[in-house]
């Protein structure tokens, strides 16, 4: 679980990224979960834009994702979610 902060921290390191990635209208695939997993492995930390043709609510995309990426949500403003999992055999970002 991350602290207020941790998030804060984790915040302001993606800002400085200015990778995304999208889920459209097909929304969460196997194809866009195995992309988003290596993605994670790679980075730790993402940022997944849902584009305006996705039907689900954001936070139900949030969630759903989250739980089948077991990730950690860092924070969902508008339609931009940020996602971190920690990388146990080769951390990239060191959070206090």
């Amino acid at each position: 679980m991350l602290t207020k902060e941790q998030k804060k921290f984790l915040k302001a390191y993606i800002v400085s990224d200015k990778t995304k990635y999208q889920i459209g209208k097909s929304e969460i695939t196997d194809s866009a979960l195995n992309m988003l997993d290596k993605a994670l492995d790679a980075r730790e930390l993402i940022r997944i834009e849902v584009l305006k043709n996705a039907t689900t609510p954001i936070m139900e995309l949030t969630l759903d994702l989250s739980s089948k990426l077991h990730a950690e949500v860092v924070s969902v403003v508008g339609r931009v979610i940020i996602l971190f999992r920690r990388n146990k055999e080769n951390p990239k970002i060191k959070i206090k």
